[in-house]
């Protein structure tokens, strides 16, 4: 891969929350020789990106938290996987290990497949490439993301990580009973394992004024990034944010709705909620 950014980082003049916003899958910056190895189109790669997610949140500096976002494509390396789950059926030489429904579906550290289970290659990848992918995209953005929380929380004493990821509109279909509404925003801290309560209810409370229905947990509890890095104990709290793509963009098209604008800014305000409300719940450094 050529020597190229893998992620960028946005950070306040100063920072005076503590918060961390992040978004390790709306990266679109495809590699030619992905792009070339690959059996799927331009188009048809990117319907397991979270298109645009970072022109939802690039805001978040300007109310005083830094922003981490991915420049690499999810259908490349998903960052919210642990570096370790490597799946077999699309790495050579890597060993069955024991079952992970993210892997066996196709959606490991490398995955196999993108968004309705379309393959992404006609064979398989080396084990020397899945690991140069991780070595050089996969290390730095979590050496970024840790950097980042360590900073703040030696700061400010506690850190909130907000994971920024969106679902297509039928993703929780399934979920759903009859005659029950449909939620725009699921909130997942791995069943209160990932960060305290009160910074939960706080963060929905945010985007519920928004006008926004709001669910928990269902059907996404969190995965590898709220898992690593929620330890309330440790003053680390994680939540995970899905967003309804339908609300802003056009899924098929992949491309921001005409009222994309409109809704940025009700992001904003959401954003400008939530760090003001942690101001008031999460202790600040001495001054």
């Amino acid at each position: 891969m050529p020597n190229v950014p893998v992620y960028r980082i946005l950070r306040p003049l100063r920072q005076s929350v503590a918060a961390v916003f992040a978004s390790p899958h709306s990266g679109s910056d495809y590699p030619a020789h992905f792009l070339a190895r690959s059996a799927l189109d331009r188009h048809m790669i990117r319907s397991s990106e979270d298109a645009f997610v970072d022109r939802l949140f690039d805001m978040a500096p300007d109310f005083g938290a830094p922003f981490l976002a991915a420049r690499m494509p999810r259908a490349y390396i998903d960052l919210n996987r642990a570096a370790d789950e490597l799946d077999p059926g699309v790495i050579d030489g890597v060993m069955r290990a024991p079952h992970n429904p993210r892997v066996s579906s196709g959606l490991g550290v490398i995955p196999r497949v993108v968004a309705g289970g379309r393959a992404i290659y006609s064979g398989k990848l080396s084990l020397d490439e899945a690991q140069a992918r991780i070595r050089q995209v996969w290390h730095p953005y979590h050496e970024a993301l840790r950097g980042l929380l360590d900073q703040t929380r030696a700061e400010f004493g506690e850190v909130l990580l907000l994971d920024c990821h969106s679902m297509p509109h039928e993703a929780i279909d399934a979920h759903m009973r009859p005659g029950q509404p449909r939620p725009d925003v699921v909130l997942g801290d791995r069943f209160g394992a990932a960060a305290r309560r009160d910074l939960v209810d706080r963060v929905e409370a945010a985007f519920t004024s928004a006008g926004l229905r709001v669910v928990r947990n269902a059907p996404f509890a969190g995965a590898h990034i709220t898992q690593a890095y929620g330890r309330p104990s440790r003053g680390m709290h994680a939540i995970q944010i899905e967003i309804d793509r339908a609300l802003y963009m056009d899924e098929a098209r992949i491309e921001p709705r005409p009222d994309f604008a409109a809704f940025r800014s009700l992001m904003a305000g959401v954003v400008a909620e939530i760090t003001g409300a942690l101001r008031h719940s999460l202790p600040l450094a001495a001054e």
